[in-house]
């Protein structure tokens, strides 16, 4: 099982170093502008507004983007970097965060990665579906083993209830 995990990894990182070199080298500046709409409660999104629709008092900001809290650029370069783990496999918020700062992961500092990782809109349940099934896609487990295997500190370090709606929406449990 440690090789397999080994070979899991190699091949993971590979793609991740290929997705680096070969990924968007534009040189172009960010658009830190944020567009704001104003929207009234009465009026359609897409809507022309009209004299009725200007005038009342009360309306809504919305922009083009939620605000977050100011981060920092390791902190923005950590939630990219989550957001590529996330979308190759699936990670217990434990495992994303020692992953982002792991000496033989990203090197990004604890505090970092912890700020990168819960600003994401993460579902932790599904995650830990998509980890069970590439257990099971790759090795046969009994319920109790593929929970241990999540929920371990050894190995994904998804929680207790986490690990068994994982084993249990990926069909290793009857």
């Amino acid at each position: 099982m440690k090789t397999f995990i080994k070979w899991l990894v190699i091949i993971f990182i590979a793609l991740l170093v290929i997705g680096l070199v070969f990924g968007d080298n534009s040189k172009e500046e960010p658009n830190n502008k944020v567009d704001t709409t104003t929207v009234t409660a009465n009026q359609a999104v897409g809507a022309t507004p009209t004299n009725q629709d200007m005038e009342q008092p009360e309306s809504i900001n919305q922009t083009a983007e939620p605000e977050t809290p100011s981060m920092t650029g390791p902190q923005k370069n950590a939630v990219r970097s989550a957001e590529q783990y996330l979308s190759f496999t699936g990670f217990s918020r434990e495992g994303l965060i020692q992953q982002l700062s792991s000496s033989y992961g990203d090197g990004y500092e604890v505090a970092d990665a912890t700020v990168a990782v819960d600003s994401l809109n993460v579902d932790w349940n599904e995650q830990a579906v998509k980890s069970a099934k590439q257990y099971l896609d790759m090795s046969g487990f009994s319920c109790d083993g593929l929970i241990e295997q999540l929920s371990s500190s050894a190995g994904d370090k998804y929680t207790q209830s986490q690990a068994t709606y994982g084993a249990q929406q990926a069909g290793a449990c009857s």
